[in-house]
């Protein structure tokens, strides 16, 4: 392991020749955890983050992955990447003050081969390798991929006051996941126009910003973030019940 640039920038390993790289954006700070870190929570005995990692690890359509984590998480993943045989993470980059700091801190990581990457939140463990595979799949021929599930529930708009304005169409409604894939150039011509209209919480929204298309391919509801403590008792249960 030699240091890169910083003290938290490592390369790990060179990584596979085929395939796409994957981005993981781990440097968030897990409030509504209650200030559990919930990537290094454990999910049925293994970490969330290490079940992450092994969704892209056992993916042959991810040739590595580069990571972004907070500074205080730096030596965990490396010792979860060293125990779980996390062979293809490359890089361990600090992460910025958003989550859109953090992804572009890990572009810097490409190489000038890469013209394509996903990028994926660290806390959706349960990532099958379906997904992983539609969304490169579908990157082949577009520029923005995200997987999505249509909305169960009846969504309503409401104001400030929580007063019912109208109900939204949910045969037009999704709710979006990571995955997400972007053609490298297109993405970096986005971030850089996008960062004056302000933070996103997800990548295909800077896309979308900037006026390119979007297209969607089927996630999974097993494909949860882990935001809470009620979300880990979810992806227990989800786990017991087998495969997608």
């Amino acid at each position: 392991m030699n240091s890169v640039e910083t003290k938290l920038q490592y390369t790990v390993s060179d990584g596979n020749k085929s395939g796409i790289p994957v981005i993981i954006a781990a440097a968030g700070s897990s409030v509504r955890m209650g200030g559990i870190n919930k990537l290094c929570s454990n999910l049925c005995g293994i970490p969330v983050l290490a079940r992450t990692l092994l969704a892209f690890e056992n993916c042959d359509a991810v040739s590595r992955i580069i990571i972004a984590v907070r500074p205080s998480d730096s030596e965990k993943v490396l010792e979860i990447a060293e125990k779980y045989m996390i062979t293809k993470l490359k890089d361990v980059v600090e992460g910025g003050e958003s989550r859109q700091d953090s992804v572009s801190r890990c572009l810097d990581r490409l190489t000038v081969t890469d013209s394509k990457v996903l990028i994926h939140d660290g806390a959706r463990p349960l990532v099958s390798d379906r997904v992983i595979n539609d969304v490169v799949k579908a990157l082949e021929e577009n520029v923005a991929v995200t997987c999505a599930v249509k909305v169960k529930d009846t969504v309503k708009r409401v104001d400030g006051c929580g007063t019912v304005k109208d109900t939204l169409d949910r045969n037009e409604l999704v709710a979006v996941q990571t995955p997400q894939g972007v053609s490298v150039s297109e993405y970096r011509n986005a971030v850089k126009r996008a960062d004056a209209l302000g933070c996103f919480t997800d990548d295909m929204s800077i896309m979308e910003a900037c006026g390119y298309k979007v297209i969607t391919v089927d996630g999974s509801y097993r494909n949860i973030k882990i935001t809470t403590p009620e979300d880990l008792a979810v992806a227990e249960a989800l786990l017991h019940t087998g495969e997608e």
